[in-house]
C-alpha cells in the first residue's frame, strides 16, 4: 500500500496541510483560525485533519508538525506569543488524539524552513532567515539539523536597541521584522505607514521607505554575519512574507553582508527563497519521512 506523509504548518492565523506520498502525488490545504480559544482551535483542527485524511485509508506513514512556539522537552507549549491560549499545553498527548497514533515529530517552524530550503536546493550548509510577523531562522550543517534551539530572532544585534516582545533588549526581531519596520517607516514619514504604503514608497525611492528598510536590512546582516564567523554557512536563504513582498529586499541584506564581510573571510552567497510561503510546510514533510 502506497504510504503518505504529513507536513503541518501552524501559524498564528493560519495553518497549512500538505501530504506527500511516496509516488509522487501531493495534496495541499490550508484554513484560517476562525476563532480564539484553545478549545475552539482544537475542535477545528481536529475536523480539519480528519477531513484531508479521508482519502488516506491507511492512515499516514509520519507527521511532521512546524510549531512557532517554544517548547520545552516535557513537550509543554512555553510561549506563543500569537495563541497565548496555547502556553502550558501538552503536545505529545493533544496531537495523539488530533492525529492519531501515527510516527509523529514536532520542530520549530524556522528550523523546518532551513530543511525545506536545503532540500529544494540540495545544499548541505544553509542559513534560513524568515521575515515575517517575526524574524525565525533555522541551520543546515552537513545535511542535518542544527541539534538544539537555534533561535536567530533573538540575537542581540544591538543592546540598547529597542524592547523585545521577550523581555530583553536590542535582539534583531524587535528591529528587523515586518512590524518593527512599518514602526520605523511610520516614525520617520511622522504619518502612520501599513505594507502597501512601505512596498509603494520603498519602489519610489521615498526617503523614508528606504531609511526604514535598510536598517532592517542592515540589522539582519549582522545577525548573518555573527552566524558566518561562528558556524561558516556558505549559503542563506532569505524567505518570509514580508521579505518576499519587497523586491530587492533580499539584494539588499547581501549588500550589507558583503560589507560586514572580514578581510580574507568570504561572505556567504545570500539568496532568496525558492520556496517562499511553502518552505515550512515543505520542511514538515521532509521531517515526517525521517
Amino acid at each position: 500500500m502506497t504510504k503518505t506523509w504529513l507536513g503541518v504548518d501552524f501559524g498564528g492565523t493560519k495553518v497549512a496541510l500538505r501530504a506527500e506520498t511516496e509516488g509522487g502525488e501531493v495534496r495541499e490545504h490550508a484554513f484560517r483560525w476562525r476563532g480564539r480559544g484553545l478549545e475552539s482551535d482544537l475542535t477545528q483542527l481536529a475536523a480539519e485533519v480528519t477531513r484531508f485524511r479521508r482519502p488516506v485509508p491507511a492512515g499516514f506513514a509520519g507527521i511532521g508538525v512546524a510549531m512557532p512556539a517554544t517548547v520545552g522537552a516535557d513537550g509543554l507549549v512555553t510561549t506563543w506569543p500569537n495563541r497565548p491560549e496555547w502556553t502550558g499545553l501538552d503536545l505529545r498527548r493533544t496531537f495523539r488524539t488530533v492525529f492519531g497514533d501515527a510516527p509523529l515529530r514536532w520542530a520549530d517552524d524556522g528550523e523546518l524552513g532551513a530543511l525545506g530550503e536545503a532540500r529544494e536546493l540540495g545544499c548541505d550548509d544553509l542559513l534560513y532567515v524568515g521575515v515575517g510577523t517575526g524574524v525565525g531562522g533555522g541551520l543546515i550543517l552537513g545535511g542535518r539539523r542544527w541539534p538544539g534551539s537555534f533561535e536567530l530572532g533573538h540575537v542581540v544585534t544591538d543592546a540598547d536597541g529597542p524592547e523585545c516582545r521577550c523581555g530583553r533588549r536590542g535582539c534583531v526581531q524587535a528591529s528587523a521584522s515586518g512590524p518593527a519596520t512599518l514602526a520605523r517607516a511610520s516614525s520617520l514619514r511622522g504619518a502612520p505607514v501599513d505594507f502597501d504604503a512601505l512596498r509603494d514608497g520603498w519602489r519610489a525611492g521615498a526617503d523614508w521607505a528606504v531609511d526604514a528598510v535598510d536598517r532592517t536590512c542592515h540589522r539582519l546582516a549582522v545577525a548573518i554575519t555573527g552566524v558566518r564567523e561562528l558556524l561558516a554557512p556558505g549559503t542563506v536563504v532569505v524567505g518570509g512574507g514580508f521579505a518576499g513582498g519587497l523586491p530587492g529586499f533580499v539584494d539588499s541584506v547581501a549588500r550589507h553582508v558583503d560589507a560586514l564581510a572580514r578581510p580574507g573571510v568570504t561572505a556567504p552567497v545570500v539568496r532568496a527563497s525558492p520556496l517562499g510561503a511553502l518552505s515550512t510546510v515543505y520542511g514538515a514533510v521532509a521531517l515526517a519521512r525521517l
